[in-house]
Parts: structure tokens; sequence; C-alpha cells
């Protein structure tokens, strides 16, 4: 048997416990390049813990997700945070949990508009990718280096996720 999970609007204030939201920020706003460009600045700082650390960025290609959609598993990465930005405009479920004793809480899921993006924090629970709809690009900003940055917890009882309204 699984437990359902909702899927919520991806606000600022929502995610706060989980890391940053990536969008447009009229606070953060100024002009650039002779006034040509609009700069929205330190949205989020991205994170890389230990010597020989580094952030890299990358190019992630999720295939769409089919639904009803079981969660089983969630992992987190205990050296560097994950941040996703997607390139083709296209929301992304986001989901995250809360940490419990080293291990995840109930899930909660997020839908992402095609113009937000995520910043988990280190040790955030979350599960990967979650593309909608059709295949998306996104750019990612990851840690690279020494050590095992990736932990996994399958859960006992898996969780579903229904069909999201696009």
């Amino acid at each position: 048997m699984t437990q359902h999970l909702d899927i919520l609007p991806l606000t600022k204030a929502a995610f706060a416990p989980f890391g940053d939201v990536i969008e447009t920020d009229p606070a953060t706003m100024r002009f650039i390049n002779g006034g040509t460009t609009e700069r929205f600045h330190a949205l989020s700082t991205a994170e890389a813990i230990g010597d020989g650390a580094r952030v890299i960025l990358n190019l992630f290609r999720g295939q769409a997700r089919a639904f009803p959609f079981t969660i089983e598993m969630m992992e987190r990465h205990p050296f560097g945070s994950q941040c996703f930005v997607p390139l083709n405009g296209r929301p992304f479920l986001v989901v995250v949990a809360r940490d419990e004793d080293g291990r995840p809480g109930k899930p909660q899921v997020f839908m992402a508009r095609g113009d937000q993006g995520v910043n988990y924090r280190v040790n955030t629970w979350h599960y990967p990718l979650m593309a909608l709809g059709e295949q998306s690009d996104f750019l990612v900003a990851d840690r690279d280096g020494p050590g095992n940055n990736l932990v996994e917890f399958f859960f006992d009882t898996p969780f579903t996720i229904g069909a999201p309204t696009l």
C-alpha cells in the first residue's frame, strides 16, 4: 500500500526549509551592460564542502515521468548543494522531505513553473529529476570532487503522486 502525496505550488516561503527557489525577484534586479540587461543578483548560493571540491555546471536531460508515480526512495548529497534550472520553459515536480534522525520524513511535492529553478541545500532529502509532459533539459550546478556525495534511503511504505495538472 502507498500513501498519497498532494502537489503544492512552489513558493520561496514553502520551499525555504529545503533550499532556494530560483526565479526573478524585483528586489534583486539591477541594470547592467549599459542598461540593456536586467541582472537578478545572488538568487542562491552553491555549496561545495571538502578539500578539492568544486562547483561544476552540467546539462541534465530528463525523460517525462508517467503518472500515477510511486516514490520509493529519496537521496541527499552531504558535501554539496544541487541546483536545477529548466532550459525549455516546462514545469517540473520537486519532491523533498525534512530530515528525521538521518532519514527522510514524509515527502512534500511542489509544482515548479517553467520559469523557476531550485537549489537543494547540502543534505536535503529529495527525489531525482522529475520532468513533466516531455523530455526536458536542465542546467545543473553540482559538486564535483573527492568523497561519496550520495546517500540513498528506501521507504518501507512508498508514496504515490497522482497526475499533475499542467
